[in-house]
């Protein structure tokens, strides 16, 4: 069916260059339908909505204001957060088509680009009622907590210059420069070594500023472990929960210098972005403390409200009074105290101090790349070896947007997939020269049986020419890496598959099954072509699973025991097993595969099944990634373009570009 401007299109004769605007309006008009289900209206109303004037574009409220306002009385304005659309309402019609007209087409330069506004009528945008969420329990900021000459005087103490100080520790990080005064706090693990103190303890300038703390009840005891993390426009820091074995339930954290937004996550999905104004203090206890990550997106602007700048806020979707912030130099004094006994804290399935020590069969957390790599051996490997055959007969229809990306390409163009699986997108295209390769032999012999080009290797080797691809795709298959540096080493070497201008498209697990308000279908238990499920029935779930099942007899063929592989040390966090269809409670898990007793065992590995046994469960491990993390790991590859990203179904997705040497 037609759309109305496909219509007028076709009824009113214009000119050449009429013609190709209203052609641009029209497609902005599709991309907006199709991604975000917006409705245009040919009839002229007192509302618009401008394709490429939102925040996610980099054009700034103020920025878009000064044009909108050109054309008459604004009733509202509306910038939904991280979207490159923004919608308008003028005082009367007539206005609304001025700025239809004269609009339309117009380019704008902003702080990243430059920018062409194309605007479509809609129905009239609803008012905006703002629901006001709340912060999560336990989390409190209190604004302008300290004086202008407080804060210069501690921005003062810090000598950023000096690397000879015994006190300190110091280091210049990927993403920002970091001092520890008490004890060097440890980003690998969110800990300390509790018998390594640094001599000199805390600096005697923070005095006067925790004995107010005490004294207006913010934390209960001093502190004796302070990290000063200095912040340049677009650094940040990961989302993090501080080890609850390692620090006393209160950690407070002072901004200086310039605010930021700080993005809070709880552990069932949900997410607050919250700014942070320069000289307040952030107070985390209880459940914001134990239960929410919190963390600092690296970007030079953030999304925030209108409003006072000193003000601590929630940065809400529901809210249309949203601009872009640029952000500044940011100094932050963060302070905990060392816990000297086991956590006792109200969250026991996230605690590790009361969480099942010592499991022979659990796997823990990978603390080194040997590590990792015999993880992913026992969890991934092995696992989709036996499972290959019955996981085929789950995966057969191919995902619309990957299949957009596949008809894109040019005829005659070569494609890689990494991590083919089964190679149900190698024979899409048929003009298309496609190989793929997989770490599976099975699911390697499987794509052998259809007759498409596949080898078997490791994604991290791939042995193709460097150069040699116009396109990559990495489908499901990131997120089975067990450290950032293995993810990292992944992503380089599809870009290093690729000839300049060669587009890569990867899908990882998402943390956030429920988005936007809506819920992932591997939430919603339908039985579909998820590519992470397991495409169980409902009944085939892992509710009776704990931290202490046994894993090592539901996953590994018998008589078959691994053998000098450090995967269990007591001094790691050992991994949960994700209960199926609910919501990630962590981001490194084991996640159920319930092998039908129907599909026969692949040939070769381990036993076959008879009559009287049970449906096995394998395990297999997952690093869900949260929002812009993906983004962010590929920020750190040299030589490359993130032409697109988006959330597809319960995973984060991005399309590279790399650029010429």
């Amino acid at each position: 069916m037609e759309t109305c401007l496909e219509e007028g299109v076709k009824l009113q004769k214009k000119t050449k260059e009429e013609k190709k605007l209203l052609r641009k309006q029209l497609k902005a008009s599709h991309t907006l339908l199709k991604h975000e289900g917006i409705d245009t209206v040919l009839i002229p109303t007192k509302s618009l909505v401008v394709a490429n004037g939102g925040l996610g574009n980099g054009m700034s409220r103020e920025q878009l204001l000064e044009v909108l306002e050109q054309c008459g009385s604004l009733r509202a304005v509306l910038m939904p957060p991280n979207k490159p659309y923004a919608f308008v309402t003028y005082q009367s019609v007539d206005a609304a088509q001025l700025a239809h007209k004269t609009l339309n087409g117009r380019q704008l330069d902003t702080e990243h680009q430059q920018v062409t506004l194309y605007l479509n009528f809609v129905e009239e945008v609803g008012s905006v009622v703002w629901q006001g969420q709340e912060l999560p329990p336990g989390l409190k900021v209190v604004e302008e907590f300290l004086s202008p000459e407080e804060e210069m005087r501690l921005l003062g103490a810090i000598d950023w210059g000096s690397h000879s100080n015994t006190d300190t520790a110091q280091k210049a990080l990927k993403h920002r420069q970091v001092k520890h005064y008490g004890y060097e706090f440890r980003y690998d693990n969110n800990n300390v070594d509790k018998n390594k103190p640094l001599p000199g303890g805390l600096p005697m300038f923070c005095n006067e500023v925790l004995d107010r703390c005490l004294k207006e009840n913010l934390i209960k005891v001093k502190p004796d472990q302070l990290t000063v993390n200095q912040y340049q426009p677009g650094q940040g820091i990961p989302p993090h929960i501080d080890t609850h074995s390692a620090f006393e339930d209160t950690i407070i954290s002072l901004s200086l210098g310039a605010k930021t937004v700080m993005d809070f996550k709880h552990t069932d999905g949900r997410s607050i972005s919250v700014v942070l104004p320069a000289r307040s203090v952030l107070v985390m206890t209880g459940e914001s403390r134990y239960l929410w990550s919190h963390g600092i997106t690296p970007r030079k602007f953030d999304v925030v409200p209108v409003g006072d700048a000193e003000k601590a806020s929630i940065v809400s979707g529901d809210s249309g009074d949203l601009t872009l912030h640029k952000r500044g130099t940011r100094t932050s004094f963060t302070f905990r105290k060392v816990r000297r006994t086991p956590c006792d804290c109200a969250f026991p399935s996230v605690c590790d101090s009361q969480s099942s020590p010592g499991d022979p069969s659990s796997p823990s957390v990978p603390q080194s790349d040997r590590d990792a790599s015999c993880l992913e051996n026992e969890f991934v490997h092995k696992v989709y070896e036996e499972i290959a055959s019955h996981f085929s007969s789950t995966r057969h229809s191919p995902w619309p947007r990957v299949v957009d990306f596949l008809q894109s390409l040019p005829t005659g163009a070569i494609l890689a997939d990494v991590g083919c699986g089964n190679g149900k997108y190698l024979g899409l295209k048929q003009d298309l020269f496609a190989v793929g390769c997989d770490r599976s032999r099975n699911l390697v012999d499987i794509c052998g049986e259809r007759s498409f080009q596949v080898l078997v290797s490791d994604a991290l080797e791939v042995p193709l020419r460097s150069g040699i691809c116009d396109a990559c795709i990495s489908i499901a298959v990131i997120h089975h890496f067990s450290t950032k540096e293995r993810r990292l080493a992944a992503i380089k070497e599809l870009v290093r598959l690729l000839r300049p201008g060669g587009k890569a498209l990867i899908y990882v697990w998402a943390m956030e099954q429920e988005y936007n308000k809506q819920k992932s279908k591997y939430l919603k238990g339908k039985k579909v072509n998820q590519e992470e499920g397991s495409a169980q029935r409902p009944e085939q779930t892992a509710d009776h699973l704990g931290h202490s099942t046994s894993l090592a007899s539901n996953h590994r063929p018998a008589g078959k025991e691994v053998k000098d592989c450090p995967l269990t040390r007591q001094n790691m966090s050992t991994l949960s097993v994700h209960t199926n269809r609910t919501a990630f409670h962590s981001q490194d898990l084991l996640v159920p595969w319930h092998l039908k007793s129907s599909a026969p065992r692949d040939k070769n590995v381990g036993k076959s099944l008879g009559s009287a046994d049970i449906c096995p469960i394998f395990h297999r491990y997952y690093h869900v990634f949260c929002e812009e993390e993906l983004e962010s790991l590929c920020g750190e590859v040299e030589n490359i373009a993130i032409q697109t990203s988006y959330y597809d179904q319960g995973n984060w997705c991005v399309i590279l570009e790399k650029k010429s040497e």
